[in-house]
C-alpha cells in the first residue's frame, strides 16, 4: 500500500471522556513515542467517542492513509464498550470465545467469590483467527486482526493495562513489519547494598535528563531487583549504523550517570 517495507500506523483513541477532555490521552502519547522508536511512521491520531458509527467512519478514513490502526479503549464489559463488536463486523470476522481469556475471567470471579456475569464473560469473545493478547493487568484481552492487507491492534483503555500489553506484544508484531535493525546497549548500575549509592530509578532518570526524551536512539530506565538498568536502543538500516548512531548517546548517558555508579555496559 505504501512505499518501502515500512508500515504506516494510525492511532485511534476511543472514549467520550477523552473527547470531552475529562481525561488526558496519555495512551496516544506513549504509543506515538514507541512507534517513532520502532521506525514506523504515524501521521495522524484520531479521538472518537463511544459511538460505533463514528468509530466505523474514523476507521474508513484511517485505512485510506495507513496500513495498521491501533485502537485503545472500548474493550471492557460496560454497554458503551463497543470497539470489539464494531471491529468484528468491520472486518467481517466470526466471533469466537478464547479459552485462555475465559479461564482468566472465571478465575478472577472465583477469587472474588462472585459469579461470572454475561457482560464480564463477553470480554472473552474475540475475532476468529486473531492474535489474542492476554491481559496480565486487567480483564479485557487485546487482539490483533490482519485481513486483506490491513491490520488492526485493539488495546484496552486503562494505561496500566494498555502500556504493558503494547510493549510486550505489539512491539514484537510491529517490529516484524519494520525494515529497521534494532541495537541495544545495557548500562547496569550498582545497587544500594553493593555501593551505598542512591541509585533508584527516579534519581537515575533525573541525572539522564533530556536524554530520555530522544526518539532514536531511545534511553529507558528499568527498576530491576538487582539494580537499575538503563537501556539505549537505536533503529537503523544495519547493525553497524545502529551501533554508530547509539555511541554518542551511550557515552553521554555514562557521563550523566557517573562511572562510580556503573557496574557494567554490554550489548543486548
Amino acid at each position: 500500500m505504501h512505499g518501502g517495507n515500512d508500515m504506516v500506523v494510525e492511532i485511534v483513541s476511543v472514549g467520550t471522556e477523552l473527547l470531552m477532555g475529562s481525561i488526558v490521552n496519555t495512551n496516544a502519547c506513549h504509543i506515538a513515542r514507541r512507534l517513532a522508536h520502532l521506525g514506523l511512521d504515524a501521521y495522524y491520531q484520531t479521538v472518537v467517542g463511544d459511538n460505533p458509527e463514528r468509530l466505523r467512519a474514523a476507521l474508513d478514513v484511517a485505512f485510506t492513509r495507513c496500513d495498521c490502526v491501533i485502537t485503545t479503549g472500548g474493550l471492557g464489559p460496560t454497554k458503551d464498550d463497543l470497539t470489539k463488536e464494531m471491529l468484528l463486523s468491520y472486518f467481517g470476522c466470526t466471533p469466537t470465545e478464547d479459552a485462555e481469556a475465559l479461564r482468566r475471567l472465571e478465575e478472577r470471579a472465583a477469587r472474588r467469590g462472585v459469579p461470572l456475569t454475561e457482560s464480564m464473560r463477553k470480554q472473552a469473545t474475540v475475532p476468529a483467527g486473531a492474535i489474542v493478547l492476554q491481559n496480565n493487568n486487567g480483564t479485557a484481552p487485546g487482539v490483533i486482526i490482519e485481513k486483506d492487507g490491513r491490520a488492526c491492534i485493539m488495546l484496552p483503555g486503562p494505561p496500566k493495562e494498555m502500556i504493558p500489553m503494547f510493549d510486550e506484544a505489539c512491539s514484537v508484531f510491529l517490529r516484524a513489519k519494520s525494515d529497521k535493525v534494532f541495537v541495544s546497549m545495557n548500562i547496569k548500575l550498582f545497587t544500594m547494598a553493593e555501593k551505598g549509592l542512591p541509585v533508584g530509578e527516579s534519581p537515575v532518570a533525573d541525572r539522564l535528563g533530556a536524554l530520555v526524551d530522544g526518539a532514536n536512539p531511545t534511553v529507558a530506565t528499568y527498576a530491576k531487583e538487582d539494580g537499575v538498568l538503563v537501556r539505549v536502543t537505536a533503529a537503523a538500516p544495519t547493525h553497524e549504523e545502529g551501533r554508530a548512531l547509539m555511541a554518542p548517546t551511550v557515552a553521554a548517558a555514562k557521563e550523566a550517570i557517573g562511572a562510580e555508579y556503573i557496574k557494567y555496559v554490554e550489548e543486548d
